[in-house]
């Protein structure tokens, strides 16, 4: 057994957040899931870490009567429900009474009809008291929590009454600033979203603008590119002539559940493809940048995306989950669930092969597939490199190479695995598989986080890292048009697979192919069988 300890390890003094500029924060669709389940709680782990500034106000929106007490009870109940574990600073309910007052004694609630100007001039009350009360020089962050249908009118009437002006000084400086967050669906295919791209850009410029994906919050997302260019050993096998292909997964155990309104007029492929899956494509494959700045990360993503053909639909398969079994649970099919049709032609699961025209990456397909109702919960990216020639063996017992994978883990558990050959023990050459795993929570204090805590943080910080531009959001779109077409022409039903499975027979074909398999979805990671 060996002594080695990762949390002896002498590690670097530990960068702090230093806490954000003086702001308000503009929370529209207040009463909201999205703001009980993750940004209140982020909010709360900022407040924690000494990252939310002290001159901060947040003030609700939204067209249920309350009170701003009414509000914040019931964003305490949601804090008890959804941050975790008490520690020594907390109550009984477990939450740290401290960082919740930090937040608590500085909330306002804003009743009243988005598309009304008159709750716009309201706001602007509240915001002017803010500043008064709370010293927050005029900064604001307008978050939109609410239907994506609602954000253009939002934007429109922020920019009718003024709120997101940034008047300049004597010296051409903004006096202030003004960003909005955009929560996703950023459009429901490619002419939608250049039209609300167009939209909000007749209000806002686009350093204003954030639109908001939480799966950039993880680390191990933001770990690729400090795995990638921090570290000599490999970048330089980054790329065609050492990769065979990647694969990206986003697998869900849970089906619709309540969203079935939403889930049809939407679907796997626009739910989770032009975003999240298509953002860690672009973050995976992108050439280096000439500095860690926004804009520089930025645009080598966007050429990643810019140089990915349309999707084809011979490349793509869609499936639909049927009855079953999850995690030992019976599961009814997705023509079942609420607010689904009987006959609805929706797709659960989808998976597509991609490729990118540019010197890197020619002829490396990228396999990405997402699907709910799974055998397990998996987010992963898996690399695999070129098989080693067999000639130094071809005079041993080996009778086989096994493939070299590099797994980045993203959830349940974020880590970073590396799968090799190596001899077994014994008088014969015989060769093994292992893996070297690293896990966060072996190497560092577990940390409270939903994902969100970077994100705003960012925002405050006016750090666009993290989020689309406008154009990336348009080349997305552009990407799986294609496939939006094609199956809406088909109106044909997708395969049906079981609610437990890995998804449906066709998505195993797409691979094999290509001679080529998925590793498994429910092993935790590994070669394929």
């Amino acid at each position: 057994m060996s002594d080695f300890d990762p949390a002896k390890v002498a590690e670097p003094a530990r960068r702090q957040p230093k806490p954000a500029e003086p702001c308000a924060m503009v929370l529209f669709g207040a009463t909201g899931d999205l703001t009980h389940r993750l940004v209140l709680p982020a909010l709360y782990n900022l407040s924690r870490t000494g990252a939310l500034p002290e001159q901060f106000t947040l003030i609700g929106v939204a067209r249920a009567n309350g009170t701003a007490q009414s509000w914040r009870e019931s964003l305490y109940d949601a804090l008890k429900t959804f941050v975790g574990k008490a520690t020594a600073e907390s109550d009984g309910d477990g939450i740290d009474q401290i960082a919740w007052q930090r937040i608590a004694r500085k909330m306002v609630y804003v009743q009243g009809d988005l598309a009304k100007p008159e709750l716009y001039e309201t706001l602007r009350e509240a915001l002017d008291q803010a500043e008064r009360t709370n010293k927050t020089g005029g900064n604001v962050i307008f978050y939109l929590a609410i239907a994506d249908h609602l954000f253009g009118t939002v934007v429109e009437q922020l920019g009718k009454a003024g709120l997101s002006d940034q008047p300049s000084d004597q010296h051409g400086k903004p006096k202030f600033w003004r960003r909005v967050v955009i929560e996703k669906p950023f459009g429901h295919d490619v002419s939608s979203a250049r039209a609300l791209n167009a939209d909000i850009q007749r209000t806002l410029h686009e350093d204003q603008i954030f639109r908001i994906d939480h799966f950039l919050g993880k680390d191990t997302v933001q770990s690729i590119m400090a795995f990638r260019f921090g570290n000599g050993l490999f970048e330089p096998i980054w790329n065609r002539d050492h990769i065979d292909h990647i694969q990206i997964t986003a697998a869900e155990t849970v089906g619709v559940e309540t969203r079935g309104n939403f889930y049809e007029s939407t679907g796997a492929l626009r739910d989770m493809t032009p975003n999240h899956l298509l953002t860690l494509l672009s973050m995976v494959a992108m050439d280096p940048p000439v500095g860690f700045s926004a804009q520089a990360i930025r645009s080598k993503k966007a050429d990643v995306l810019c140089a990915m053909p349309a999707a084809r639909p011979d490349r793509a398969v869609r499936g639909q989950y049927g009855p079953g079994e999850v995690l030992g649970k019976p599961k009814k099919a997705y023509r079942q669930e609420p607010d689904v049709a009987p006959d609805s032609d929706v797709e659960t699961y989808v998976a597509i092969k991609f490729e990118i025209d540019n010197w890197r990456w020619a002829g490396v397909p990228f396999y990405v597939r997402t699907g709910k109702h799974l055998t397990s919960r998996k987010t992963e990216i898996a690399i695999r490199f070129k098989q080693a020639p067999y000639t130094p063996f071809q005079d041993t017992a080996v009778d086989s190479l096994k493939q070299n994978w590099l797994l980045f883990q993203i959830a349940p558990d974020e880590g970073i695995s590396l799968q090799f050959d190596v001899k077994r023990p014994g008088a014969v050459m015989d060769l093994a598989p292992v893996k070297m795993d690293f896990r966060y929570g072996d190497w560092f204090p577990k940390q409270a986080n939903v994902g969100y805590e970077t994100l705003i943080y960012d925002v405050m910080i006016g750090d666009p890292t993290l989020f689309m531009r406008a154009d990336m959001v348009e080349q997305t779109w552009r990407i799986v048009q294609p496939l939006l077409d094609a199956w809406v022409d088909a109106r044909a039903v997708p395969p049906i697979y079981p609610s437990g499975s890995t998804g449906p027979s066709e998505a195993d074909a797409l691979l094999a192919r290509d001679e080529r398999s998925w590793l498994p979805i429910d092993n935790g990671g590994g070669t394929p069988s």
